[in-house]
């Protein structure tokens, strides 16, 4: 039976999982409780007469794959259905779980249903169905393709024999046709496709991958998964040893996008410019896309730079990829105001990471040149053949940055240039939680919902994403060093800027950092402050990647791009909650480039900071503020 609350079963750590023979799943759907129980594992609301969505999908499609299992006499198979990757957001749609029939291996085929009926192919690997117009969608067999590549890539005991696992598309809808054209396709023991008319084949090759085995899914679900890697060490493999990240859904559309105007640009030698405009919240794998990109067009002697606002994010990226190889870095990943000289279509591709942060003019402008120097939107544009931007609209920080799409899209109208957009979903730096980044949007106000507290968002779902507030300065880095200690995870705190912050002092002869940041009889340095070197701790641009960058508390611009397993966050009472809704104090910041900034726009400025510090953990956050009315909302929403 299934607890629709529940699941069908819980195992080790408490993951409720809707898992189960072929047989005993389509006897509960049957019962009406499967939908259900599907609704409350991913988290979504559940209602009876739902057609559409996800839970429309469900009861088409899933009684579809279990039905079928039990026709060709396998419907004692394991299934474990809404299978969410490791360290994704993403879900598998099913999971065959059982032995090779004739070795007695493990054996796991990887399932995505498709309701479609039709589908036309409109670039590599992409497609559009049903007639609908609008971003288009991955090849299905592109798709549970990747999602091998994923899983076999964070299972130490998958990878070590890949044959183990196989993927496949069953779009129990569709017929072959004369106008049928998504078997264009490379396909390959991780992406077979088949169609209603193709169920004897379908048939046929289950029985030949999967027998029966009652422990087959319990030994996938709890195999050891290998730690995530983090964007910096996977940025070094991505652009030196041609060890790209796996992309998944949105994100290779994107870059599918990005690849198909370059062709086409090359192809037509002119024309009308395609500007591609990717968005996505923290997390989503824009940085990610921004590198494969890097790494793909390089490969191709494609004249491309990967560009950012932030000088810690570039050195580092600098450090992490082409080590000492100084002149070679700074030819390869630079600064958006680098462009404001580049002659027209200089480049063949501008990759421009964090574009959030692009300025309407660079800081270092001459005052007569000010009426004659573009912004760096436009700069950027007229520099590159193709140019790409990457943002997050929750993360501009300053008054002077100006990279939200409306206006990238304006620039580009003004120049004559097609707009192609493509919108991220999921969350992959925060333990693969797609409830997360809701959470803390609500948090903050930002999502026109109101708070909840964690433990009601996650309920009975498989989130396994931390979350938890303290009481004291002191307990939050208790809490960090018992997470860190002993393992090879990271960690950080870092504070809203909200105390003042000192140049380094000499003491003994040496340079030392201030302990600038007090809360009672507490007290830490901020970061190093830019341009000095003070010995036993990082530069600023490294506060976040160098183990000794633990000792300090880090503020936004030390933090924004970088992500560590554990995040510490320090709410200052530059925002403050007061009767139960939030309330930013201009006068409480330390912040020069908010000062003079009007109420409005440091309210929404200050709250986009405390967004990006607690969207930087990949395994979980601990929140404390400084204010105890704010402290007492922080943990009942923790809870």
């Amino acid at each position: 039976m299934i607890d629709p609350h529940r699941g069908v079963s819980t195992l080790s750590g408490g993951t409720g999982l809707v898992r189960g023979s072929a047989r005993s799943l389509l006897r509960e759907f049957e019962n009406g409780k499967l939908v259900p129980a599907l609704a409350a594992h991913v988290g979504i609301r559940y209602r009876a007469d739902e057609q559409c969505g996800e839970i429309g999908a469900w009861r088409r499609s899933v009684p579809a794959l279990l039905e079928l299992l039990c026709d060709c006499a396998l419907g004692d198979l394991q299934v474990v259905l809404e299978y969410q990757l490791p360290y994704s957001p993403k879900r598998v749609d099913a999971v065959l779980c059982g032995v090779n029939p004739e070795t007695g291996a493990p054996s796991y085929v990887l399932v995505e249903l498709k309701q479609w009926e039709e589908a036309t192919v409109v670039g590599r690997a992409l497609v559009r169905f049903n007639g609908r117009k609008g971003q288009p969608v991955l090849h299905p067999a592109e798709q549970v393709r990747r999602y091998c590549a994923h899983l076999l890539g964070f299972v130490p005991s998958l990878a070590r024999t890949p044959s183990c696992v196989k993927g496949l598309a069953y779009l129990h809808n569709a017929h072959r046709g004369a106008d049928w054209q998504l078997d264009d396709f490379d396909f390959d023991d991780y992406s077979r496709l088949y169609t209603a008319d193709q169920l004897g084949d379908l048939a046929t090759d289950l029985t030949a991958t999967l027998a029966v085995a009652e422990d087959a899914a319990d030994r996938l679900l709890r195999a050891r998964r290998a730690p995530a890697r983090s964007l910096l060490s996977a940025a070094a493999g991505s652009v030196s040893a041609r060890t790209d990240f796996v992309l998944l859904d949105e994100q290779q559309v994107a870059f599918e996008a990005v690849r198909g105007a370059v062709t086409e640009a090359f192809a037509k030698g002119g024309g009308r410019k395609k500007v591609i405009l990717v968005r996505g919240g923290p997390g989503t794998g824009k940085s990610a896309i921004a590198l494969n990109l890097y790494s793909a067009m390089a490969r191709r002697d494609v004249k491309v730079v990967h560009a950012t606002g932030s000088k810690a994010f570039t050195e580092t990226l600098r450090l992490a990829v082409f080590g000492e190889e100084e002149r070679r870095a700074e030819d390869v990943f630079k600064y958006f105001n680098n462009f404001d000289r580049a002659t027209g279509n200089e480049l063949d591709v501008v990759i421009c990471d964090e574009a959030h942060r692009l300025r309407a003019q660079g800081e270092n402008v001459p005052d007569h040149w000010r009426g004659r120097v573009r912004g760096q939107i436009h700069q950027i544009i007229e520099a590159a053949k193709v140019p790409v931007f990457l943002l997050d609209d929750h993360q501009v920080v300053r008054p002077s940055e100006v990279g939200s799409p409306a206006d990238v899209v304006e620039v580009a109208a003004t120049m004559g240039c097609q707009v192609v957009e493509v919108d991220l979903d999921g969350q992959f730096r925060c333990g693969g939680s797609p409830l997360f980044d809701q959470w803390v949007r609500r948090l903050l106000g930002l999502a026109g919902e109101p708070p909840v507290p964690w433990s009601e968002l996650v309920a009975d779902t498989d989130d396994e994403y931390v979350v938890e507030s303290v009481d004291a300065p002191h307990a939050l880095e208790a809490w960090l060093r018992a997470r860190t200690r002993d393992t090879d995870t990271t960690g950080r705190i870092a504070a809203g800027f909200c105390w003042p912050w000192s140049d380094p002092v000499a003491e003994n002869g040496k340079l030392t950092l201030v302990d600038d940041v007090r809360i009672g009889g507490w007290h830490r340095p901020w970061n190093t402050p830019r341009g000095a070197e003070v010995p036993d701790a990082p530069s600023a641009s490294f506060w976040a990647s160098d183990p000794r960058g633990a000792d300090q508390i880090g503020c936004i611009y030390t933090a924004q791009g970088f992500e560590y397993d554990w995040a510490g966050v320090i709410v200052g009472d530059d925002l403050v909650i007061r009767n139960g809704e939030w309330k930013a104090q201009p006068e409480r910041t330390h912040d020069k480039s908010l000062r003079g900034a009007s109420g409005l726009t440091f309210d929404r400025l200050v709250r986009n900071t405390y967004k990006v510090l607690m969207t930087r953990g990949m395994q979980g956050v601990c929140v404390y503020s400084v204010d105890p009315e704010t402290n007492d909302f922080l943990r009942k929403h923790t809870a």
